[in-house]
C-alpha cells in the first residue's frame, strides 16, 4: 500500500515531516477517514527479507490465549447511562463498548466539518469513556499513560475521562511535568527553519510564509494544545489527527495525538495553565 503516491502534492511534507524533531508529525491523508478505503488498503503484507526462502521459514506455535475474569467495576458510569457490569476496571479493556455513537459523528466545528469515525475499527479501550481513576493529582490535570496509551483528565471524586491516543515511536517520545501554556482551536501548522533548509519543497509554509491553513488536511488537526516546561516551548502539542488508524499506536515523532472528536472535548474541558504529566 502506497498512500502517499496518491497525494502527490503532500509528499514531500510527509517525508520532511518524518524527521522533524519535536511535534514532526506526518502530513495526514484525510482520505483514511473512508471507511470503504480503508478496508481495501489493509489486506495482510508480507515482508521477506533478503536471502530467506520463505518456503523453509518454520512456523512458530502460539499458545492459545487463556480466558481472563474480569472484575466489575465499582462504580455507576452516569455519563453513558451504563449498568455497572458494562464496562471493565480503570485499568482493563473494556467488556463492551460504552460508547454513544453520536460522540464520534460528522459534527460542523466553525468552518470545517468533521467527519464520522467509523468506531466500530478501533479498539474500544481507546474510545472515549469516564473512568474511576484514583489518584493524587488535582482536577483539571492531565496524565498520558504512554504504556497503555491513553490519556486521563482528572476529575474530581476519583474519576477521569479517558481518552485514546496515538504516542511518538521510541526515540522521540517527551516525558515529565509540563503546562499547558495555552491552546489554539483550528492551529496553523508552521515547519521550523531547520526543516525547511531540509525540504525546500515546504518552504511556502515556513515560518515567514505563515505556515500551513488550518483545516482538515492539516496535521494539528481541529485542536492544538501546546506543552511547555519551565516555560520553554517543548515542541511537543496534544493534537487532533483525521488519520484515526494511529490512535492506540506509536507512529507520530513525539506529540500527543486524539482523534479530532476527542481533542475536541479534551479542550472544552481543560482548564487553561492545566498542568500535564507524561509517563
Amino acid at each position: 500500500m502506497t498512500v502517499f503516491s496518491r497525494v502527490s502534492p503532500l509528499a514531500g511534507l510527509a517525508a520532511a515531516a518524518f524527521c522533524l524533531s519535536g511535534c514532526n508529525i506526518l502530513i495526514p491523508d484525510t482520505g483514511a477517514t473512508d471507511p470503504a478505503r480503508f478496508v481495501q488498503e489493509t489486506s495482510p503484507v508480507f515482508y521477506n527479507p533478503p536471502g530467506v526462502d520463505p518456503m523453509r521459514v518454520k512456523a512458530v506455535d502460539t499458545p492459545v490465549p487463556q480466558r481472563r475474569e474480569i472484575e466489575p467495576p465499582t462504580l455507576y458510569n452516569q455519563t453513558y447511562g451504563l449498568s455497572a457490569t458494562s464496562y471493565n476496571r480503570t485499568y482493563g479493556l473494556p467488556v463492551t463498548n460504552p460508547v454513544n455513537s453520536a460522540m464520534y459523528s460528522q459534527v460542523r466545528d466553525t468552518d470545517f466539518t468533521l467527519p464520522a469515525i467509523p468506531i466500530s475499527r478501533i479498539d474500544p479501550q481507546y474510545l472515549r469513556q469516564e473512568v474511576d481513576y484514583p489518584s493524587n493529582e488535582k482536577p483539571g490535570t492531565i496524565i498520558v499513560d504512554t504504556k497503555s496509551k491513553h490519556l486521563y483528565l482528572i476529575e474530581p471524586g476519583g474519576k477521569a475521562m479517558r481518552y485514546g491516543v496515538g504516542l511518538g515511536r521510541e526515540g522521540y517520545a517527551w516525558s515529565g511535568r509540563g503546562l499547558i501554556q495555552w491552546k489554539q482551536k483550528w492551529p496553523r501548522w508552521t515547519p521550523p527553519a531547520e526543516m525547511v533548509s531540509r525540504q525546500p519543497d515546504i518552504r511556502s509554509f515556513s515560518a515567514e510564509n505563515g505556515g500551513m491553513n488550518p483545516g482538515l488536511g492539516n496535521p494539528l488537526g481541529a485542536r492544538a494544545l501546546y506543552i511547555f516546561k519551565d516555560g520553554k516551548d517543548t515542541l511537543y502539542r496534544i493534537h487532533g489527527t483525521p488519520d484515526w488508524q494511529s490512535v492506540g499506536k506509536a507512529t507520530s515523532s513525539g506529540c500527543v495525538r486524539m482523534l479530532n472528536q476527542d481533542v475536541v472535548d479534551l479542550y472544552n474541558r481543560v482548564p487553561a495553565k492545566a498542568e500535564i504529566v507524561v509517563m
